[in-house]
């Protein structure tokens, strides 16, 4: 699914990292929240934490999380239906999102991942999804006139049914991005070809990581 959105959201940011054309420590939990009027669900078989529920507004999906993190070796699965064009993922907690498994989501969902605490991209972290990936450090993303989905003041996303069209910024100094991906094959977070890859916050950091995308929108 092609994003135009994205090059509208460029001027709100501190930090601005796009992938356009072409080592996290092992702690970690999802734990949801109890912020949303249909919460997320999470059940880890093996080193697999499937991740259901969540509030759905039209075609957009809203996660709302206490911890998010994902250990070595293991991975996180969006389990979305295939009508879902956006899955909204929040961090409510105080904790930074360590990444060093996977993240994958069904179809062509595009990934929003916002913690503003931080996020680490360790060396292992991947990307499985069929639309595209941003990973901000923005306390809330605006849609429209409709309202904010929020990490500092949780809100109900239940009318929220448009694209987002900024994300927000209220900290005096912006949380850092590590990424230090090299991922499967040494190609560090990768999103399929015409999907567009957006790392945004304070100071972005390559540290030996690697990001992927091919004829991607801006």
């Amino acid at each position: 699914m092609k994003t135009p959105w994205i090059k509208n959201l460029c001027q709100f940011h501190v930090g601005v990292l796009f992938c356009l054309v072409s080592s996290a420590p092992t702690v970690a939990q999802i734990k949801p929240d109890t912020t949303l009027p249909q919460n997320s669900q999470v059940t880890q078989l093996g080193n697999v934490r499937f991740i259901q529920g969540g509030t759905t507004a039209g075609n957009n999906l809203f996660h709302s999380f206490s911890e998010f993190s994902v250990p070595t070796g293991s991975a996180a699965l969006f389990n979305n239906a295939s009508t879902i064009q956006n899955i909204f993922t929040r961090v409510t907690g105080s904790s930074i999102s360590n990444i060093d498994g996977l993240l994958k989501a069904n179809g062509t969902a595009n990934l929003f991942l916002l913690n503003p605490n931080g996020i680490i991209f360790g060396k292992n972290a991947q990307l499985n999804i069929g639309g595209s990936f941003v990973g901000t450090t923005a306390n809330a993303m605006q849609f429209g006139s409709q309202g904010i989905f929020s990490a500092s003041l949780p809100n109900s996303p239940a009318l929220l049914t448009v694209e987002p069209s900024a994300f927000l910024f209220n900290q005096i100094a912006n949380q850092p991005i590590t990424i230090n991906s090299q991922g499967s094959k040494n190609v560090g977070l990768a999103v399929p070809n015409g999907q567009s890859l957006l790392i945004l916050g304070g100071n972005i950091t390559l540290d030996g990581g690697r990001c992927h995308c091919s004829g991607g929108s801006s």
